[in-house]
């Protein structure tokens, strides 16, 4: 039978080197139209938090977007199409970080903020795929953690939109800065032990981490020098 994922994923019994291969491989290219979508905002000043000019409505926008593409490519995981969806949602992602991004440009030393928040998100990412492939590595234990760190964050993140706390916000980057760390090295893990298949998925939530990381350490660095949005 036809596997329309041949050129991505081949069988859905491949190997995990080369579901992990495919999945760096497949990240990489997200990040093409992430860079296409945060410079296409800032070339139009759009600016999807502002939709309807209520901040309400543009939360609710970016939150829809948001998971129904996430739940749009994981329907579809196993085919081009979740391939071609996950470049559509990171293109999107892109021009929802455009305006942080434009931000930090714009301030004195801006500029070397942005370096330092990538060149950190690139470290921590090498340093999180290197330690995933310790055999001490408790995929299961980790992933409670993880799925009880998601939930305080949630809140934490829902708690912030009505108090509008600096300090929360400030807290609420930390706490992500540490999650996505260690979601990168959860899911780099359970691919090497085969727990995940399908390396759109594993690719997906590997971006999501690294996005997350990025922008936490950049509002960090931000509130740091003295210019917190």
């Amino acid at each position: 039978m036809r596997n329309d994922v041949y050129d991505y994923t081949g069988s859905r019994t491949v190997s995990q080197s080369s579901v992990l291969r495919k999945t760096y491989a497949l990240l990489a290219a997200s990040f093409v139209p992430c860079a296409l979508g945060a410079y296409a905002a800032a070339a139009t000043g759009f600016n999807l938090a502002a939709v309807g000019g209520n901040r309400w409505i543009g939360l609710i926008a970016m939150f829809a977007f948001f998971y129904g593409m996430i739940f749009l490519i994981e329907r579809n995981r196993y085919s081009n199409l979740g391939a071609g969806l996950l470049m559509v949602f990171t293109f999107g992602m892109g021009a929802l970080i455009s305006p942080l991004l434009q931000y930090s440009l714009n301030i004195s030393g801006g500029s070397a903020l942005v370096g330092t928040a990538a060149v950190m998100t690139a470290a921590v990412f090498a340093v999180m795929s290197l330690m995933a492939r310790s055999d001490k590595v408790n995929t299961q234990s980790l992933g409670r953690f993880l799925t009880i760190g998601v939930i305080v964050l949630m809140i934490a993140i829902v708690a912030n939109l009505f108090l509008q706390l600096p300090a929360l916000s400030l807290t609420i980057a930390s706490g992500f800065v540490v999650f996505s760390s260690l979601m990168i090295m959860w899911q780099t893990r359970t691919v090497i032990e085969g727990g995940e298949t399908s390396h759109i998925s594993a690719a997906l939530t590997i971006f999501i981490s690294i996005y997350n990381l990025f922008s936490s350490l950049l509002q960090i660095l931000l509130s740091f020098a003295g210019n917190d949005d």
